[in-house]
């Protein structure tokens, strides 16, 4: 791991609290503190039962294995890790409950709160909420979260994470990597919500969860204007006259106030956004079926979008370190990031819509490698496969194959109310597939608002929604369409290594075409669009993905360096390309 490669924002996120800002934009109460900062740590075997003595002092929430953490050490499987942090729970917490929130554990943990087991968690990538009152003192108290994470030594949903970097897999990130945090509420308090807009009927379906009893009003709002202000029950519809659309040209959000009234008193407050916007699929013009956003064809210019970087990993230094990103591709004419095998914390999603960027949400793939003949050989030639072959796909156990669609629904409740996400990916490249046809369909009637990419890339069992292509080094040939939209979900990654501004001087990752330089790089950028990419546009081709937003270690395939510090290709051509990526 390079100590010396990082971010401009690697001195800032060094502080007393690194990521301050409230860390779930919807739901917003004003009652809460966070705990982010120095947390002692411990690693011992797997015998241990409790933490006897500390190695020291660990950053959260930056994990075990990073420089932002302070340590950058690896854990193994036969490895323990070990947080623990005093704190006072502040007056304002006085006579409320106290909800502990720890946004993100890769991969097991258990909380404990004054030596009280708060719960057992699994998954590394979605929250974990613990109503921590009665085991709550006077004074100081004492958090302690006890971790495992196998990494690929295990079954478990992990992304691109191995223990050994190399190639497309990456450091691994152990432990906490997003926010830890409490709030306070009443007795009676709301649990959450479920928005649903509806442009064609102007209306926003509200579904709320509710602990305790009481009635709801809420207030939606554009800026300072009231647009309507209604008591409303638990599973209602709002009317939004003349309502504003949602759009990456024009990313417009209502903030809305709901509370909870019990006996004439507000008993609970939050704040929260939507954006009206419809995504579907109909037939255009030219009688191909295209992908519409808000009743019109919208031609989605994506790239992939892995989310690392190399003083965090998984964890951004600071939020303008993920506004970079966003802006950065939209300035250069992108309208679509696909966010590859990891779930960001919830205010990236909140940039994506705000700023006006649509996202292709994965999930994350698990079990272990299917090997280079599934995964890279046959695809080349076609070969199709089906996925009910559990073995050959690594989930011949049905533990692993519950426990993947256990957290897939659990990612899809975390995301439901962004705006921007209009489309899920349960499966990339074989890794980890399994019944994709009954999954993509599954996920559909879930959730019939966004799109489905059923089986991105290898493997296509003919589910929902696309016909969906990668195509790397060969040329990228035109496939025989089968009435669904046609889309290349990833391609290109095309690489250059930027002296003084990659991960290792001595490796990359082989698999991708190389060019010397930075005009040698847009003039091949250049070429496979206008000969490849732009021709298929009026044969049906309706998304592009680009390989990718940055470098990330080994792979020198970014519009940016890893660090963030260079473009790697000349930003006016990107421009005028992205201008000819459209209907």
């Amino acid at each position: 791991m390079r100590t010396d490669i990082v971010t401009r924002w690697a001195k800032e996120a060094v502080c007393e609290c690194p990521l301050p800002e409230y860390p779930r934009p919807q739901m917003v109460r004003d009652c809460w503190m966070n705990l982010n900062g120095k947390f002692d740590y411990a690693i011992t075997d797997a015998k241990a039962e409790w933490i006897d003595k500390v190695d020291g002092e660990i950053l959260v929430p930056f994990s075990i294995e990073s420089v932002l953490s302070g340590v950058g050490k690896k854990i193994t499987e036969n490895d323990r890790l070990w947080y623990k942090k005093l704190f006072t729970v502040p007056a304002s917490f006085k006579g409320k409950r106290t909800l502990l929130h720890l946004d993100s554990v890769d991969w097991q943990c258990r909380v404990y709160v004054n030596k009280t087991l708060m719960g057992e968690h699994f998954g590394g990538y979605t929250r974990i909420t613990y109503d921590i009152t009665d085991a709550l003192v006077e004074g100081e108290n004492e958090l302690v979260v006890w971790v495992y994470d196998p990494t690929e030594k295990g079954w478990q949903n992990r992304g691109k994470q191995d223990t050994v970097s190399h190639g497309f897999w990456y450091t691994p990130t152990t432990g906490i990597w997003k926010t830890v945090w409490l709030e306070a509420v009443n007795e009676s308090y709301i649990k959450g919500y479920k928005l649903l807009p509806d442009i064609d009927e102007g209306t926003i379906s509200i579904k709320t969860d509710i602990a305790g009893e009481g009635s709801l009003k809420i207030k939606v709002l554009d800026g300072e204007t009231v647009v309507n202000e209604c008591e409303i029950s638990a599973d209602d519809k709002i009317s939004i006259p003349d309502a504003r659309l949602w759009s990456p040209e024009n990313p417009f959000l209502y903030d809305f106030v709901l509370d909870l009234v019990n006996n004439g008193e507000v008993v609970d407050s939050v704040k929260g956004y939507f954006g009206m916007r419809k995504f579907s699929i109909a037939k255009a013009k030219d009688g191909f079926n295209r992908l519409f956003l808000n009743n019109e064809p919208y031609f989605h210019r994506g790239l992939l979008d892995q989310g690392y970087w190399p003083d965090g990993i998984m964890t951004p230094p600071v939020d303008e370190a993920m506004v970079y990103d966003i802006v950065k591709m939209k300035e250069l004419g992108f309208n679509m990031l696909r966010k590859h095998i990891k779930v960001e914390c919830d205010r990236w999603y909140y940039y994506c819509d705000k700023y006006g960027m649509l996202v292709w949400q994965d999930m994350m793939s698990g079990g272990a490698y299917i090997g280079d003949l599934i995964a890279g050989v046959l695809p080349m030639f076609y070969v199709p496969m089906k996925d009910n072959q559990y073995k050959k796909f690594s989930r011949e156990k049905k533990e692993w194959r519950d426990d993947y669609e256990r957290e897939l629904y659990e990612v899809i409740d975390a995301l439901y109310n962004v705006p921007s996400i209009c489309c899920w990916v349960p499966f990339n490249e074989g890794w980890g597939q399994f019944d994709a046809y009954r999954i993509g369909n599954a996920i559909k009637a879930y959730d019939p608002s966004r799109h489905v990419d059923h089986a991105s890339g290898w493997y296509d069992q003919k589910g929902p929604d696309f016909k969906s292509m990668h195509k790397y080094v060969v040329p990228i040939p035109m496939p025989r369409l089968d009435g669904r939209p046609f889309v290349i979900s990833e391609y290109g990654g095309y690489q250059n290594g930027v002296p003084g501004h990659v991960w290792d001087d001595g490796k990359t990752f082989g698999l991708y075409l190389k060019f010397k330089d930075k005009d040698s790089l847009s003039t091949a950028y250049r070429r496979l669009h206008e000969m490849q990419v732009i021709p298929k546009i009026k044969k049906g081709l309706c998304v592009t993905v680009y390989t990718q937003v940055s470098d990330v270690e080994f792979e020198l395939n970014g519009m940016l360096t890893y660090d963030r510090e260079v473009v790697k290709l000349d930003e006016q051509m990107i421009k005028d390309i992205n201008k000819k990526l459209a209907y």
